[in-house]
């Protein structure tokens, strides 16, 4: 198991991502209903939005898993953190990287992945939308595109304010 590089600027995401305020708050709606229609859309079982700390990812919105943080070390969101185009794993047990991480040889046996990156407008990476199957997959263009407007909802609600809050 290759554990995932730490970025360059890691520090700088960091802040960024504490900026948020939004590590270990509770279920919010607003990331429940993209995680949801993503798990339909792309018919997978598991899907996340997962925020990438020092030690851990941590799972703002999950379905398909009953953790809600795993090691970074262990983390396919850690490798995709430094990427510019979402990190597709078509089968994990092929892929040097992860064939022997346990995630893999054990629950929630990952053979998918993808994860398109939750680039905030500082150009910072503060973790993934991904996507999890227990069996090999491929995705197209469409699928892509269609993974990237997720994304792109995802970011837009992570620097929006929460409704209900502040104003008068």
């Amino acid at each position: 198991m290759k554990q995932p590089p730490i970025p360059e600027n890691e520090s700088e995401r960091l802040g960024a991502l504490r900026a948020l305020l939004l590590l270990d708050t509770p279920p919010e709606e607003r990331f429940d209903r993209i995680v949801q229609f993503a798990a339909r859309e792309f018919d997978v079982p598991i899907a996340l939005i997962s925020l990438v700390d020092e030690n851990r990812q941590w799972f703002k919105s999950r379905v398909g898993l009953d953790a809600c943080e795993t090691s970074r070390e262990v983390s396919f969101c850690g490798h995709a953190l430094s990427m510019d185009v979402p990190l597709v794993i078509e089968d994990a047990l092929l892929d040097e990287r992860f064939a022997d991480n346990p995630l893999v040889t054990g629950p929630p046996h990952i053979r998918f992945y993808a994860g398109a990156q939750l680039r905030l407008a500082s150009g910072l990476v503060v973790g993934t939308l991904c996507l999890i199957d227990q069996a090999p997959r491929r995705l197209d263009e469409m699928d892509l595109g269609i993974l990237g407007s997720l994304r792109a909802l995802v970011v837009e609600e992570l620097t929006a304010r929460p409704r209900g809050t502040g104003g008068a």
